[in-house]
């Protein structure tokens, strides 16, 4: 097996070399974006618990009701430029956005610091996590 794996390699060197270089841009990626402002969902916990901080919920209004976080207040991300207003009030507190699976809330995350929000982070696994670390849901 580890015989056929050296003869692909010298047979396809620029093949292996393409796979590797789109493997690190990917890790790389993966540790820029997630990261650095993204929270686990025990640590998301504890933010809402210790420095009251607010959950913001950027899925769409049917997602948001089948199930939230308690206290989530939910904005879609398709009108969080024109509802951006809402949240001026919480620019003091730390601001945690959920998605669906943790991947779109890169881009609320992003609109919200360049309003000047200080303390934006990403719930890493978005909802999806949540739910599978059977923390609690609010449904409405």
């Amino acid at each position: 097996m580890i015989d056929q794996l050296f003869e692909f390699v010298q047979n396809h060197p620029l093949l292996v070399a393409a796979f590797a270089l789109v493997l690190v841009a990917w890790i790389a990626y993966e540790i820029r974006s997630g990261g650095a402002n993204g929270v686990t969902t025990s640590e998301a916990t504890q933010l809402v618990n210790r420095e009251d901080a607010v959950v913001l919920d950027v899925r769409d209004k049917n997602d948001f009701k089948a199930g939230h976080i308690a206290g989530a207040r939910n904005i879609p991300q398709s009108s969080l430029d024109s509802r951006l207003g809402e949240l001026e009030k919480y620019k003091g507190k730390p601001i945690i956005v959920a998605c669906k699976h943790g991947q779109t809330a890169g881009v609320a995350m992003a609109k919200l610091t360049k309003a000047g929000f200080e303390r934006v982070y990403k719930l890493k696994g978005g909802m999806t996590q949540w739910q599978t670390d059977g923390l609690p849901l609010v449904k409405k």
